[in-house]
């Protein structure tokens, strides 16, 4: 039996092989909290679920385009040769670009894919159809889409959503108390983009507990804060942060505490923010007894934050969650500003930072050493459209929507290439989806396994795993970088990502300008020497490659001095002026009030959701469905293993629920239940628990999408995929993000007990 480091987005392990076979792993020696997800990685690699030849759908195979959209996910496959498979992808390519130009070639990929940086799906087909004159792209991302616009207007750039936020030992030193929108849920420090050599972020949060940090949950699930952090938990409605954010900066107001001379030098627009917040423009003061029956927090509970916020040493973070969802922007642009009113944004310990209960290693001490990684090089084509707004392009050629200040008109897209990623996971409303599926001219999608993407294609290519290849993981948020050699030959007629796209590069005559003369080996060595080089500029000398490879793993040393978010700015802010127009934190955007838009003024305001459990009318479906990341998998990642596999009832995605709610609907334990709106309907087993608001019910996302009727929208969902019941529609014109956490449905017993369906299949999203 062989034994070999190798890397995954769940963890730094061991894998033992036999026969060509993962048959164990064995978590890193260095990981103080390794995730249970290890266990699944042999039933992944090796799932019956894998995709074992190229595939074209039937009536692709015998009319080509011409049979767009008749049958996709609901018709048999056939198996073709590489060769074959390979000639239709090209021929595809080649029509498209003739009727409709590289404009009608969307190069949409986007999911995690694989933690190897060289072997990263997205980048790689982006460098071949870059090379072949470009492709509509997108921007932004489902996770922090919304704060990606925003944030650089307000604060100059990304870094409080993206890292660096400030260290934690700033905060184990300095923080009294740490105020978290959102909580920082167990399940979320499971996972890291590009992977964790050390899951840190559950110790420091224990360590800040020990030194004496007070916690506040505020969020509608008291499971969003581990229990041994003994945080104090203030249940709120969902889609009312907001409210209560501005409840809290007029409670400042009233009571003298606000920072005046803080919003004086490093702030622009507190005045216009303050008179509404007052009630100057609308008659309506924001007050805590405003909020109070928004929120459901009681007046004298939102008083009494505000009060313990203004005499401490204050953290405030949210979780990316937050943003998701209608005017996703404004409870992290409140958030800035009652930070601002705090006075304490730029001294250790204090101030704001979004995310560190959102993933591993937010906050974790770590140099800027930059990872090694392929490039894909620049777009030809420089069109892109927000990420969220996928099912539009499709469905809606010649459209034109407002975004950031500017316009995105939807192009006629006629050819899709999907590698890395499941969008029957990650976007809203799949019935949408699966009715805009069917306009283009040919799908491509290149997966590992049978993922609904891949059953609703045309031409499916069957690709390695991470564990079939040579590659390099690491993390901006972690501080090793760990070789990933290959561990089992590649499965069944599975094809490396880089080599299918290389072949490919040489039947559109762009070869050289691909593959620059090296296979994946020469790419993974080249990447790690150019890291190498990047890392002795901030004073760190990694190991030569060759005993980088040798040992397994290189491990970046810890910062001299832990980083504070926005120190040199409060030190200095003429010298370090934000990248805003001011310099200054803009608590009023004047850049953003000129755009005109109503679901995004100026300042940072209350708009009420159009789903939420205040919203008139809402009683048809009486129930806010929160969806966050799963404990058992990586979104889809791993549904089929056995950690989420032994989660299900009876085949299905859990539901937890209120005990109240459940017992109204005379649902038990272990039920099956129907969850419905006027978009879509799933199934999932119920769980019943007290720690859920009333009115409230929490559906992981990740479940495989299975409908009960192949490639018809409005199916019954089987398998318990939340999103055949959110909205597929922007935050706002400003940051046209997600909005899947506003959302209302009704549930009801489907069955009591029951015989379990079939296991879902496993995604690489």
């Amino acid at each position: 039996m062989a034994r070999r480091l190798t890397h995954a987005h769940w963890g730094t392990f061991e894998a033992l092989t036999e026969g060509g076979r993962i048959v164990g792993v064995e978590p890193f020696a260095r990981d103080p909290d390794p995730s249970m997800l290890l266990r699944s990685v042999p039933d992944a690699v090796h799932s019956d679920t894998r995709i074992r030849e190229p595939m074209v759908r039937e009536g692709y195979l015998r009319r080509g385009p011409a049979d767009a959209g008749r049958r996709r996910g609901g018709e048999t496959f056939v198996p073709v040769n590489w060769d074959t498979a390979l000639a239709l992808v090209a021929q595809g390519l080649q029509e498209a670009r003739a009727e409709g130009g590289n404009e009608a070639i969307f190069g949409g990929s986007y999911g995690w894919s694989s933690a190897g940086r060289i072997n990263h799906a997205r980048t790689l087909l982006h460098r071949f159809l870059y090379r072949i004159g470009g492709c509509v792209d997108q921007v932004t991302n489902y996770s922090w889409g919304a704060a990606a616009i925003l944030l650089p207007h307000v604060v100059g750039g990304i870094e409080p959503v993206a890292g660096p936020v400030s260290d934690w030992p700033t905060l184990v030193e300095n923080t009294e108390l740490m105020v978290l929108f959102g909580g920082a849920p167990a399940r979320n420090q499971l996972i890291t983009t590009g992977g964790a050599g050390a899951h840190e972020s559950p110790g420091w949060f224990r360590a800040a507990r020990d030194a004496g940090v007070r916690f506040v949950s505020i969020s509608p699930s008291r499971a969003d804060m581990p229990e041994e952090l003994g945080a104090e938990w203030l249940p709120i409605r969902p889609g009312s942060d907001t409210a209560l954010i501005l409840a809290l900066a007029h409670t400042l107001i009233e009571t003298g505490r606000a920072d005046l001379a803080f919003l004086h030098r490093y702030t622009v627009g507190y005045e216009r923010f303050r008179d509404y917040v007052l009630g100057v423009e609308d008659g309506t003061p924001k007050c805590a007894r405003w909020a109070a029956p928004l929120t459901g927090i009681a007046e004298d509970a939102i008083r009494d934050l505000a009060a313990r916020m203004a005499s401490s040493r204050t953290m405030i973070t949210a979780t990316w969650s937050l943003q998701r969802a209608d005017h996703g922007e404004q409870p992290y642009w409140a958030i800035v500003a009652l930070a601002a009113m705090l006075g304490q944004i730029g001294l250790p310990g204090g101030g704001f930072g979004f995310g560190y209960g959102s993933i591993n290693g937010m906050g974790v001490p770590r140099r800027p050493v930059s990872a090694p990684a392929m490039e894909s090089g620049r777009n030809p084509l420089g069109l892109a459209i927000p990420v969220a707004r996928m099912a539009d392009l499709l469905l809606e050629p010649g459209r034109t929507i407002p975004f950031n200040g500017s316009s995105v008109t939807f192009p006629d897209i006629r050819f899709v290439y999907w590698c890395g990623g499941n969008p029957f996971h990650h976007h809203q409303d799949l019935n949408r989806l699966i009715r805009a599926w069917q306009r283009p001219r040919t799908i491509v999608v290149q997966d590992i396994w049978w993922t609904a993407t891949a059953r609703h294609a045309d031409i499916v290519l069957p690709a390695t795993t991470s564990f079939e290849r040579d590659d390099i993981g690491a993390s901006p948020r972690d501080r090793f970088l760990v070789a990933m050699p290959q561990l089992v030959p590649p499965q069944f007629a599975a094809r490396n990502d880089y080599d299918i796209f290389s072949d490919l590069a040489a039947r559109m005559g762009v070869e050289a300008a691909y593959t620059e003369g090296r296979d994946i080996a020469g790419w993974v060595r080249h990447a790690y020497e150019r890291c190498r080089e990047r890392a002795l500029a901030q004073d760190v000398d990694l190991p030569l490659f060759d005993a980088f490879w040798e040992r397994g793993f290189a491990e970046i040393p810890p910062p001299e001095k832990a980083f504070t978010l926005f120190e040199s700015f409060r030190n200095d802010p003429d010298r370090f002026r934000l990248a805003t127009p001011s310099g200054r934190i803009e608590i009023f955007s004047e850049a953003i009030a000129r755009f005109g838009y109503a679901d995004c003024p100026g300042h940072p305001v209350w708009l009420p959701p159009k789903e939420w459990l205040g919203a008139t009318g809402a009683g048809a479906y009486p129930l806010h469905l929160l969806s966050g990341q799963p404990a058992t998998r990586l979104h889809s990642q791993l549904d089929n293993a056995q950690v989420s596999r032994l989660s299900k009832i009876a085949g299905h995605e859990p539901i937890l629920m209120n005990i109240e709610d459940a017992r109204a609907r005379n649902i038990r334990d272990g039920d099956v239940v129907r969850v419905f709106n006027g978009r879509g309907a799933c199934l999932a087993g119920a769980v019943t628990t007290p720690d859920l608001l009333p009115g409230v019910a929490h559906l992981a996302t990740g479940a495989w999408y299975l409908a009960d009727e192949a490639g018809a929208s409005g199916a019954l969902e089987l398998n318990g995929n939340p999103n055949v019941l959110t909205r597929d529609e922007g935050t706002s014109a400003l940051g046209q993000g997600p909005s899947a956490q506003s959302l209302l449905v009704e549930v009801e017993l489907y069955r009591a007990g029951g015989e379990p369906p079939a296991a879902p299949p496993v995604g690489r999203d």
